[in-house]
């Protein structure tokens, strides 16, 4: 896990260092600093003359000035490398996502993904940040305090002995109680934000049904369990600063009165007032040092969580990846499905798509129709590899699409999705995801031939009008129109069409047939359609029916031999003989 973390640490390596040189010279100086606090107090008490007083003054001051820069520059470069490394993991992590099929997207929920990319990445740029500064800078303070400690107060630092074991082990139990909560917390964050994600992208629905309290109540139901368990977390964790009182008050105590006892008695031989008040310096820095070091403990255990997840993701390998030497021109636009058999995962019981053979000309018009439920999408979607055949193989241009640079395919498919996507940004924008070199002439020519130019014009804004996220601002059919002619834009051997003419009206839906077959009549064109309108002109129409292909052929033909067609068409066409 470590060592998968550390590959996003690259270029920022050299700031890392840096903070622990920083820290080291830090401690160091801070270190000596009552030691020769001790020194001047001494010699203040046995009368030396105050110019002596005044050079070791002076030294104290270079020393703290330079404990100061040390610690302000270890600063700047820990903020540099943290935060970089935090960028660099976010970046590799969207990067890795960005290479997934739809079998790895199905793995892990949209929500999920954002916890992952956002507080979980900060979980592990605040350990990582306390790592290369407060976790090098605490043991050494606590391991050179001690040893400073024994040097000034001899036995008197025996009472380190039994504060130390308790501090250690009072840390360890809280911190180990206090670990369950934390972890529970992230899996609960997920379904916050599962909360919000499908609040804000379901706002009209919410408001149709008037379910705001119902919302509002599911949403505080969420944050009440994180609450919960953070407020209990917490809870435990603040036992920390009784049981560092403690220890704190009880180490002062005895070096003041063991030691005053001490210089007394032995008339400063053995300790004198300057030990006295180093003793308790280095006091303070052992127990802080232990303080810090349970909080970097609770900090990187709350992490490994966070951890574990960021993990996940980057070890997560795409289950579609090209083959050895891949086949980069594809010949034409025909397709084979030979004993095709495809279900979504191998743990599924059944088949989503079983015994598919069909053969498509390059150039053909095909129609798919069937109920809800029927494969309809699964079956396209194993043409440009969006998931890989189960068994046999789909062949495009005469080859297996597994020998085939995975871009190279796609780059040849249009697929107009049933769930159409805009992105923020403009008109003009959106459409060149189709193709980035389009002129403004292309992209207004495929956008007649997808009657989404009228509506445009009318924009005040015309082509850079600018699309909110998720294409908010434009009607349902405004959407499809300008989703195929992003798609039209790609200049395709093969364009899919995934139910994207349903918020259209039939009109505009034959125009824009119409427009396929003037426009692009060499491109094969499979049509994914509720209507049988969309697709009765089709070369073929396919049938399908729980996963499997019922029925191939024409129109004509289909009404004479397929009684799931003929049903269709007599209920979108007479009303399914309800007057009767």
């Amino acid at each position: 896990m470590l060592k998968t973390l550390a590959k996003s640490i690259r270029q920022y390596k050299l700031p890392s260092i840096l903070t622990l040189i920083f820290i080291a010279c830090e401690v160091v100086i801070e270190v000596f600093i009552p030691f020769i606090t001790a020194d001047l107090v001494n010699n203040i008490k046995s009368g030396v003359p105050i110019n002596e007083v005044i050079k070791t003054g002076f030294l104290l001051i270079i020393l703290a000035i330079l404990s100061l820069s040390c610690g302000g520059i270890a600063g700047l470069t820990c903020a540099k490398a943290s935060a970089g490394f935090a960028k660099n993991l976010r970046f590799d992590m969207f990067n890795k996502i960005q290479s997934y099929s739809f079998a790895n997207i199905d793995k892990f929920s949209s929500t999920s993904l954002v916890t992952r990319l956002t507080t979980d990445i900060t979980n592990v740029q605040m350990s990582y940040m306390m790592l290369i500064r407060t976790a090098i800078r605490s043991p050494m303070m606590f391991v050179f305090s001690i040893i400073m400690a024994y040097i000034m107060g001899g036995a008197l630092a025996t009472t380190f002995v039994v504060v130390v074991p308790v501090l250690i082990i009072g840390l360890l139990l809280i911190s180990r109680k206090a670990m369950p909560a934390f972890r529970r917390v992230f899996k609960k964050y997920d379904r916050l934000n599962e909360s919000i994600e499908e609040n804000v992208r379901g706002m009209r629905v919410v408001k149709g049904f008037s379910r705001e309290e119902y919302e509002k109540q599911k949403f505080g139901t969420a944050a009440e369990e994180i609450v919960k368990d953070f407020t209990k977390a917490e809870r435990i964790v603040a036992l920390n600063t009784p049981i560092m009182q403690f220890c704190l008050y009880f180490n002062m105590v005895f070096v003041l009165l063991v030691g005053s006892y001490l210089a007394i008695t032995s008339g400063g031989t053995t300790i004198d007032v300057g030990q006295i008040s180093a003793m308790l310096t280095y006091g303070m820095q052992i127990l802080m040092s232990l303080m810090m070091l349970s909080m970097i403990y609770v900090m990187i255990t709350m992490s490994a969580e966070s951890m574990k997840r960021i993990c996940e993701v980057l070890n997560e390998e795409s289950t579609l990846k090209n083959c050895d030497n891949p086949t980069t021109e594809i010949k034409d636009g025909s397709i084979d499905f030979e004993n095709v058999s495809f279900k979504y995962s191998e743990k599924a019981k059944r088949f989503a798509l079983e015994n598919i053979n069909l053969k498509i000309s390059s150039g053909m018009t095909v129609g798919i129709l069937g109920g809800t439920g029927s494969s309809k999408s699964s079956l396209v979607q194993l043409i440009p590899r969006l998931y890989d055949v189960t068994e046999g193989c789909v062949k495009v241009g005469g080859r297996d699409v597994r020998e085939y640079d995975i871009n190279a395919l796609r780059d040849s498919v249009a697929m107009v999705l049933q769930k159409n996507q805009l992105f923020s940004g403009t008109i003009k924008e959106n459409l060149r995801w189709g193709n980035e070199f389009a002129t403004d002439e292309e992209i207004i020519d495929v956008c007649k031939l997808a009657r989404a130019d009228e509506f445009i014009s009318s924009f005040p804004e015309g082509y850079d009008t600018y699309i909110e996220q998720g294409g908010t601002n434009v009607s349902g059919g405004q959407k499809q129109r300008l989703c195929i002619a992003r798609a039209l834009l790609k200049h395709p051997k093969i364009l899919i069409l995934d139910d994207s003419t349903s918020a259209v009206d039939t009109k505009t839906d034959a125009y824009i047939r119409k427009g396929f077959k003037e426009y692009i009549p060499n491109t094969t064109k499979i049509i994914i359609a509720q209507r049988v309108a969309s697709v009765q002109d089709a070369d073929m129409i396919i049938v399908m029916e729980n996963g499997r292909i019922s029925a191939a052929g024409k129109h004509t033909d289909l009404l004479d031999n397929c009684d799931i067609y003929k049903e269709i068409y007599e209920q979108q066409t007479t009303g399914g003989g309800e007057d009767a």
